[in-house]
């Protein structure tokens, strides 16, 4: 009851002093004032007649200055019923920042910060979600592969452990990922860069993506073009082929049979351009920003990723300082779909943050 009383009276009681910039101006016209209307009613209203004139002079300058100290001190207090919210889990007690000066600005501050933890707090409850959500599908399908086999419903074929082993890769993808996301969000991931030839690295990178889409079945062409002449770039190779690993794996998922993913690189101002594209329906315009958000999987088929690779991906760029978007297809109409073309751009002379030497 009394601290909603005190919220009330934060809300309605006039703050006089707002406007001044400085609360050391403040308690000087706090002083001031009170001083001026006790002595003006000592003068003008009783006269010179102690002690009950000093004693009501005294009395009014502590009213006024109660009167002005109120809206000086009415932030604090509410920043400190805040924060008790907040340590009890409700980040959407906001102060009342109206005051110019110090503390005005400590209330705007004190916004923000209550703003960024309650952003932080419903994503990591959106994180917790997701998780639990892609645990519980490769667990709940390897303990039904299990339990057939034990109460002799199966046999333990070779298809039947093929399965079980397809879900037990699932479940370590997904936790590698989650690894990855972790160290990336703490800034622990030290970039060790190298100078890489384009040209050598690419073809990896595309060998290891036909092997991988062999093995799961998918019948796709990838295409390296030829580079313009030998590139180098600076960057951490096994970072990097995370990055290509990911986006060659997705344009080889979303692929029709018998597609092509094409992969092409080039150098311009210093900065090298990194595009790989595929013949599949393609991303919508307005969720081309979304698809590099954690558990982001637009309209994937069943059996996808686990969501998590083009967020790493983009951690991956960005630690590089460059950049990753997905840009309209080549020669298309616009407002349609027919193939999906995402850029990596990579400087050379960019930031080397969390670079080892």
């Amino acid at each position: 009851m009394t601290g909603r009383l005190v919220n009330w009276l934060n809300r309605v009681l006039p703050r006089p002093l707002d406007p001044v910039r400085s609360i050391k101006m403040k308690l000087g016209v706090l002083l001031v004032a009170s001083w001026a209307v006790a002595i003006g009613y000592f003068w003008y209203g009783v006269g010179w007649l102690p002690p009950g004139t000093a004693i009501t002079s005294i009395g009014i300058a502590l009213v006024i200055s109660q009167v002005l100290a109120h809206g000086m001190t009415s932030p604090l207090r509410e920043m400190t019923a805040a924060a008790g919210a907040m340590a009890r889990g409700d980040y959407t007690r906001r102060v009342r920042a109206s005051s110019r000066d110090e503390v005005g600005e400590l209330a705007q501050a004190f916004n923000k910060m209550a703003g960024d933890l309650h952003a932080a707090d419903q994503r990591r409850r959106e994180l917790i979600a997701n998780v639990s959500h892609e645990l519980r599908t490769p667990i709940t399908a390897l303990q039904g592969v299990l339990e057939n086999m034990v109460d002799g419903v199966a046999e333990p074929e070779p298809a039947a452990l093929r399965a079980a082993l397809s879900q037990t890769e699932r479940l370590g993808h997904l936790v590698a990922d989650l690894l990855d996301l972790s160290r990336l969000d703490a800034g622990v991931v030290p970039l060790r860069r190298v100078h890489l030839d384009v040209g050598d690295f690419l073809d990896e990178a595309v060998e290891h993506a036909t092997a991988s889409a062999a093995g799961a079945g998918l019948d796709v062409d990838f295409r390296l073009h030829e580079l313009a002449g030998p590139l180098t770039v600076h960057a951490d190779p096994w970072r990097l082929h995370q990055v290509f690993t990911n986006l060659l794996d997705n344009a080889a998922r979303h692929s029709p049979p018998g597609g092509t993913v094409q992969v092409r690189a080039e150098e311009h101002a210093g900065q090298l351009h990194f595009e790989v594209s595929d013949e599949g329906p393609g991303i919508p315009t307005a969720e081309r920003s979304r698809v590099f958000e954690r558990f982001t999987r637009g309209d994937r088929a069943a059996g996808g990723g686990t969501g998590l690779g083009l967020a790493i991906a983009r951690w991956v760029v960005e630690l590089h300082g460059g950049r990753i978007a997905v840009l309209d297809p080549v020669g298309v109409a616009k407002g349609t779909r027919p193939g999906c073309r995402i850029q990596v751009t990579i400087p050379n002379n960019g930031p080397h943050r969390g670079e080892v030497a």
